[in-house]
């Protein structure tokens, strides 16, 4: 019996201890967040400063570090310098597993911030109190990490295979350079990172559907999000045997609007660079529409090219713009001001030139605070683009239409680039890192944060209307 007590009050401190954890989780998610990653961007660019990092014998200077490790971290491919030369293998590793914590990272703190704002949250813990809590459940936790990381590992490793073997036997790739390539940028491509090996991105594998399929599968499974992800694997089973779908309306905005938006991309690149010899000019018709396609869903923040964006139309470069501001879906890899910020905002619209009330879609209507939100993130990532592109411009006298798509790339953590991104100032790097962090972050801790501040007022002001447009 006297045995069982110590055991017993190490339980106790655990649950405590675990208790305080998601007490303090609940209380300040975007705080969270935001120190978490942040510790380990500087994490990251210590090790990417080491002098094994590197290829030369001296050691990268910080600002280079701090720009790779931020870029890795949150999943854009952005880079000052030549991924597959200047870094040594460590310093290839290091990027791999920044890549790798980075998208790990973000969809679970999404998934997790998703949960504690939907309210579902309400699991009893067994802990001092036993009384239900809104705090998060341990059961939610592990469900999210465990979903979150089978999915993570079964993508990669099923497009690092292909990519692996493509490599193998169609390039005489050795084993391990094939298998070093193929998962560096299967784990790239799921990350929605764009991280490559080589210096001209993949544009040596534009004409090759075997490597720039599996990668934009990569991309959008990953970018789709989470939440998405795990409801069609859900509902498959429950599909077979009842023939319906009973998806979320999260789930069906995400799907529809990213359909609609990789056409979109894909006949809008198609028709803008049909005939440009610097892009898609060269290529036969099934090639023009692979790399159409191609770079229509590296646009939705993946960062991969197999044409040279430095020579597209800027009507191009602006179309491609709009889709790196929207991104990809919530919970996922990419960034942008995700899809279905970008529905509801459309939807609003709709509503308002039909005189209609109540903004609805897909037979459910949208309640008032999810308009405001879309309306509140969409506009600040206006605001944080054009400011950033306002301050490189006044320190640089490259062209404005390559320093405003080098900051929509690095807001939407994309990396697409138009090989410009070498060429700021210092200054200007860390201009582009701290857009790369808050373009990361930012709409994940801003929706986050406004959802769990809202209140309700018990009284009513007086309406009145101002004069608009």
């Amino acid at each position: 019996m006297t045995g069982d007590r110590p055991r017993t009050g190490r339980k106790q401190v655990a649950g405590r201890f675990v208790a305080a954890r998601h007490a303090l989780f609940a209380a300040h998610p975007a705080r969270t967040v935001v120190m978490a990653f942040a510790a380990v961007v500087v994490i990251g660019a210590v090790l990417l400063a080491l002098p094994l990092a590197s290829e030369a014998d001296t050691s990268a200077d910080f600002v280079t570090a701090l720009f790779t490790s931020t870029s890795a971290v949150c999943v854009t491919g952005l880079a000052v310098v030549d991924t597959g030369t200047y870094w040594s293998d460590f310093g290839e590793g290091a990027i791999l597993a920044l890549i790798q914590v980075g998208g790990f990272g973000i969809m679970t703190m999404a998934s997790l911030l998703a949960l504690l704002v939907s309210g579902k949250l309400r699991l009893k813990l067994q802990l001092t109190a036993q009384a239900e809590t809104k705090s998060l459940g341990i059961g939610d936790v592990r469900r999210v990490l465990l979903g979150v990381a089978g999915t993570t590992f079964a993508v990669e490793a099923a497009v690092g295979a292909v990519l692996s073997l493509r490599l193998r036997y169609g390039y005489g790739l050795s084993i391990g350079d094939a298998m070093h390539h193929g998962y560096f940028h299967a784990v790239s491509a799921f990350n929605n990172a764009g991280f490559g090996l080589h210096g001209d991105s993949l544009t040596r594998y534009a004409d090759d559907p075997w490597i720039t399929l599996p990668i934009a599968a990569a991309v959008i499974l990953g970018g789709i999000g989470f939440p998405v992800l795990l409801e069609l694997l859900r509902h498959r089973n429950r599909h077979r045997t009842t023939g319906r779908r009973n998806w979320t309306l999260h789930t069906r905005l995400t799907l529809i609007t990213t359909a609609v938006l990789l056409a979109a991309g894909t006949v809008l690149t198609c028709l803008l660079e049909w005939t440009n010899p610097g892009t898609l000019g060269p290529h036969t018709v099934p090639d023009k529409l692979l790399n159409g396609f191609f770079h229509s869903a590296m646009a939705r923040t993946a960062g991969f090219n197999a044409v040279d964006v430095g020579a597209m139309q800027p009507s191009t470069l602006l179309m491609t713009c709009v889709l790196m501001f929207i991104g990809g879906g919530s919970a996922g890899t990419a960034g942008g001001i995700k899809v279905t910020t970008f529905a509801v905002l459309l939807v609003a619209i709709a509503a308002e030139v039909r005189g209609e009330p109540h903004s609805s879609v897909l037979g459910r209507r949208l309640a008032p605070h999810v308009l405001r939100q879309a309306l509140t993130v969409a506009l600040m990532g206006v605001a944080l683009a054009m400011t950033a592109t306002l301050a490189l411009l006044s320190m640089t006298s490259l062209p404005f239409e390559g320093v405003l798509f080098e900051a929509v790339s690095a807001f939407g953590t994309v990396g697409l680039s138009t090989g410009i991104t070498a060429d700021f100032p210092q200054a200007g790097q860390l201009i582009l890192v701290l857009l790369m962090f808050v373009g990361r972050l930012g709409p994940i801790t801003l929706v986050s944060a406004l959802a769990l501040r809202e209140r309700t007022r018990r009284y009513e002001l007086p309406e009145e209307r101002p004069v608009i447009g």
